[in-house]
């Protein structure tokens, strides 16, 4: 009978026929007397910034993305693709080292991904919030990726570009694509720009450890560390 309720809700808000008293008389009949939208809301941007700031906070641990098998960042696919030629050339070492700088730049950018994600957030509706709570395991992800995305592409790229350099991925690299280029008769050239490749990877890897801590917040009630938290989620359960 509640998730018969609050889907009415989400029914109400997509529709536009649904008023704030509208909303606390479905949520009354459904147990949850004192719950007001607005507690809906902020209980979910709290658990959303919870999820983007343990995400990110992995990420950008030493190894957060090299020791990860979700989310480790391999070499473009240029230099995937000719790996085993580059190793029998006595490459090998070069290949994982350019490897290990890779990872260590996306770890290096990855903290500044977070108050990126906190903008959208503070941005997202009512109607969001709702739609967000009775949605899939991940519809929290799916929703920061459409509304951040592109924004995340552009401001995390020069912070990835910086962090390779440090790092000295971007050396290691092009070193590597440069030797692999000069070998006669060579049809396939690697492409030793980094950028691009390294941003989306690492974009990638920080949407899958926040859709890991979305689904724990929605699966395990000791995930959800403050009060209101447990009563949003607790209309889901």
């Amino acid at each position: 009978m509640k998730s018969i309720q609050i889907y009415g809700i989400i029914i109400l808000l997509i529709t536009g026929a649904c008023s704030s008293a509208d909303i606390n008389r479905i949520l009354q009949a459904a147990g949850q007397g004192s719950l007001t939208e607005q507690e809906v809301g902020s209980g979910l941007k709290e658990a959303l910034i919870q999820g983007i700031s343990k995400g990110a906070d992995l990420a950008s641990m030493t190894d957060g993305f090299f020791k990860n098998d979700l989310i480790r960042i391999l070499l473009p696919e240029d230099a995937r693709r000719v790996e085993n030629t580059l190793r029998q050339i006595g490459l090998g070492s070069e290949v994982d080292r350019a490897m290990l700088a890779i990872n260590r730049g996306a770890e290096k950018a990855a903290i500044e991904a977070k108050p990126i994600f906190i903008s959208a957030i503070r941005q997202m509706t009512i109607q969001d919030a709702f739609q967000i709570l009775k949605g899939e395991p991940n519809a929290a992800t799916d929703y920061l990726r459409r509304t951040t995305e592109s924004q995340l592409v552009a401001l995390f790229q020069p912070r990835i570009q910086e962090s390779l350099n440090e790092v000295g991925a971007t050396k290691y690299y092009g070193d590597l694509a440069n030797a692999y280029n000069t070998i006669p008769l060579t049809t396939r050239k690697i492409d030793p720009d980094l950028n691009a490749y390294v941003t989306n990877r690492a974009i990638d890897g920080l949407f899958t450890l926040i859709a890991e801590e979305e689904k724990n917040i929605r699966e395990n009630p000791m995930q959800r560390t403050s009060a209101l938290m447990r009563r949003v989620f607790a209309a889901q359960d």
